[in-house]
This record gives structure tokens, C-alpha cells and sequence, in this order.
């Protein structure tokens, strides 16, 4: 479903279109292989669109904040191919895989994970995963079915990242924790180097 590299998500909400590409560059160089800018992010398809030309031969580059078929097209046509939604639309979805790019609507209840993964989602984002709580996803993974990807988003700290992957995350997205509107891209490379160590001691014997 994904590129190969760590199951983070970089979310850069408020990025611009002059800053994105070092940016994306400073998050790959330490690592991290999927990006995502907001579309209520100001300019977000020029921001796409300029990474997926900095790097989308070599990493998962999209949207979030996906709510309409017509926002799914647009980000198609610029080359994106990850489609990140804070809810489960059908529509969303079903025009996701109709475009052959990577489905990963939002979703809290048993019941909009069901229908996503029915509607072809290829992985479920946890949002806001601070509501659910570890022991919730945890009760969640008793009851889904075994390989369904599952990505905690909205109040995971990097800290916190184990006991996540003990109650069954296989990945994270995640915002402030690697960019927040103004951040330079060296900035932004020495939140990624802080993340990506504690992705990795978290990891160390756990299977993602």
C-alpha cells in the first residue's frame, strides 16, 4: 500500500509553495517517504504539485483534508497519489481506487471502519486518535480484519509512539510534531532526525 521506509506521515498544514520542496527534502533525507499537504492549507495544490515534482519518484506524495470527488480529481491530475481524509465518504473513496491512488479515509467507529475497508479503503486513519486512546485501539483491532492498516492521527506524541504499536498502529501521521507554518526546512530536518529515532527505538522487535 505504501512506499518502502517508515509508516510516517508528514502533515504539513500551512506549508507554501516556495518553502515545500526543501522541506520535503529535509523529511526524506531523514527518512520519512510520505507527505501530505491539507487542502485548507493556502496554495495546497501548488504545494503538491511542487513536491511531487521534488520527489514523487521516490516518495508517497498527496493531499489531506480530502472531502469531494472534485478535490480527489485535482489532486490526481497534478501527480499526487495519496488521498487522506477526516472522514469516510464512499464517494471519497470509491473515486480514490477508480484513480488508482491510495484510499486512507478517517475513521473512529467500528462501524466506519467496516465500511470503509468495504468501500476499498487501503488503510484507515484513527482521527482524532486521542479521543479512542490506546485501549481503544486496541478493542478495535480485537473485532477488524487481520492486515487492515491502521494510522493513529490528532494527539499521538512521538514519545508515545509504543504503546500505540503494542495496541496494533502500524504507522502515524503526523503534524506539529514535524512542521508547523514558518518552520524552516532545517528545522523541520532536526524534528525529523528526533521523530524518526523514536519510530525506530519503538519499533526495535515490534513488527510493523
Amino acid at each position: 500500500m505504501m512506499t518502502d521506509g517508515r509508516n510516517l506521515i508528514a502533515i504539513l498544514r500551512g506549508v507554501t509553495p516556495d518553502t515545500v520542496s526543501d522541506i520535503g527534502h529535509a523529511l526524506f533525507d531523514c527518512g520519512i517517504t510520505r507527505i501530505e499537504v491539507p487542502l485548507n492549507t493556502h496554495r495546497a495544490l501548488d504545494s503538491i504539485a511542487t513536491l511531487v515534482d521534488a520527489l514523487g519518484d521516490r516518495a508517497l506524495i498527496g493531499a489531506g483534508t480530502v472531502i469531494t470527488r472534485e478535490q480527489v480529481r485535482a489532486v490526481a491530475e497534478i501527480g499526487g497519489r495519496l488521498i487522506v481524509s477526516p472522514n469516510f465518504d464512499p464517494d471519497v473513496v470509491q473515486e480514490t481506487r477508480r484513480r488508482a491512488l491510495v484510499s486512507m479515509p478517517g475513521v473512529v467507529t467500528p462501524s466506519e471502519c467496516f465500511a470503509a475497508l468495504k468501500a476499498g479503503a487501503d488503510a484507515l486513519k484513527l482521527f482524532p486518535a486521542f479521543h479512542v486512546g490506546p485501549d481503544g485501539l486496541a478493542a478495535l483491532r480485537a473485532v477488524l480484519p487481520r492486515g487492515c492498516a491502521i494510522y493513529p492521527v490528532g494527539g499521538v506524541a512521538p514519545e508515545h509512539f509504543g504503546q500505540w504499536l503494542v495496541a496494533g498502529a502500524d504507522g502515524f501521521g503526523l503534524g506539529g510534531a514535524l512542521y508547523q507554518p514558518g518552520d524552516s526546512a532545517a528545522i523541520v530536518g532536526r524534528k525529523a532526525a528526533r521523530v524518526v529515532a523514536q519510530w525506530d527505538r519503538a519499533t526495535k522487535g515490534v513488527a510493523v
